[in-house]
C-alpha cells in the first residue's frame, strides 16, 4: 500500500469516467482523460507516483506505450529521473531489444533501446492500468535483459478481477507492485 491518502484516491477515482460498451459491448472502459484535464488531480497523481519512485530507489522510469507515457514522463521530471519509453515493435529507431508476449487472442511485441539502461539502474515501470499483466510482465523481462534492475511497478489503477497481479508475481521477483486505485 502506498502513502497516497484516502482523499487523493477519492480525487483520482472521481476524475475517472466509466464508458460502457467501449471498445466493444460488455466492456466498461475506465477513461482517464478527465483526470488528465484536471490540473489538481493530475498533479496529485504525478506527485503520488513520483513519491513511489523515490521511496523504492528508482534511478529511471520506464513508461509503457501509450498511456503510460502520459503518466511516466511528468513523474520522471517531478522525481528528477530519466524516462525510457517501451514501445510497440517497429516504433523505435536504431538497435532495440524486443519481447513477445501472449494476448488473449494472439501475440504482441514491445521494444526498448537497451543502451538507455545500465547495470546501475533501478527501473520503476509506470502505466495507467494493470489489467491481465502481459505488457508489464514483458517489460520486466526487457529491463532485465538490458542489464538493469527492477525497482517496481506502479500503476494508477489495477483491475483486480483480471488477475494481473497474480500473473506478475513471479516476474516481479520480490519487487513491489503498487496500485493507487484497485477496482
Amino acid at each position: 500500500m502506498t502513502s497516497t491518502t484516502e482523499s487523493t484516491r477519492e480525487l483520482l477515482l472521481s476524475r475517472i469516467r466509466d464508458v460502457p460498451d467501449y471498445p466493444k459491448p460488455g466492456v466498461l472502459f475506465k477513461d482517464i482523460t478527465p483526470l488528465l484535464a484536471d490540473p489538481v488531480a493530475f498533479t496529485a497523481l504525478t506527485d503520488s507516483l513520483a513519491e513511489l519512485c523515490v521511496r523504492h530507489g528508482a534511478t529511471k522510469i520506464v513508461g509503457l506505450e501509450a498511456r503510460g507515457f502520459i503518466l511516466a514522463a511528468p513523474v520522471a521530471v517531478r522525481a528528477g529521473l530519466g524516462f525510457v519509453p517501451v514501445r510497440k515493435a517497429g516504433k523505435l529507431p536504431g538497435a532495440t531489444l524486443g519481447q513477445a508476449y501472449e494476448l488473449e487472442y494472439g501475440t504482441a511485441e514491445i521494444e526498448i533501446h537497451a543502451e538507455d539502461l545500465s547495470a546501475d539502474d533501478r527501473i520503476m515501470v509506470i502505466d495507467d492500468v494493470l489489467a491481465t499483466g502481459g505488457t508489464a510482465e514483458a517489460s520486466l523481462e526487457l529491463i532485465r535483459r538490458a542489464g538493469a534492475q527492477v525497482a517496481g511497478v506502479s500503476v494508477l489503477m489495477e483491475l483486480g478481477f483480471l488477475a494481473g497481479r497474480a500473473r506478475l508475481e513471479a516476474a516481479l521477483r520480490g519487487a513491489p507492485l503498487e496500485a493507487l486505485i484497485t477496482l
